[in-house]
């Protein structure tokens, strides 16, 4: 965890709350050591980023949610176009 708030120029403690709180899940060691990803150090940027523009932390779970299902929608629009172009 430690070298990861130090990648991220954050606080541990920041990082041990977006876990609390469930913005990100890093993977455990066997030594129950946090393990995390280039996705959740990009993820934790992002909501560093939202932070700073003055989310609160569920302000931050919902424009997360939000991205998600943008990205959904828009994959399934593609599928949805790809489909019809067959035909």
């Amino acid at each position: 965890m430690g070298q990861a708030a130090e990648l991220l120029d954050v606080r541990q403690a920041f990082l041990r709350r977006l876990e609390a709180h469930a913005l990100v899940q890093p993977d455990r060691s066997d030594g129950n050591q946090r393990r995390y990803t280039q996705g959740d150090l990009e993820r934790v940027s992002h909501i560093c980023e939202l932070v700073d523009d003055g989310l609160t932390l569920n302000g931050v779970r919902r424009v997360l949610a939000l991205e998600d299902e943008v990205r959904m929608l828009k994959a399934q629009i593609k599928r949805l176009k790809s489909r019809d172009a067959r035909r």
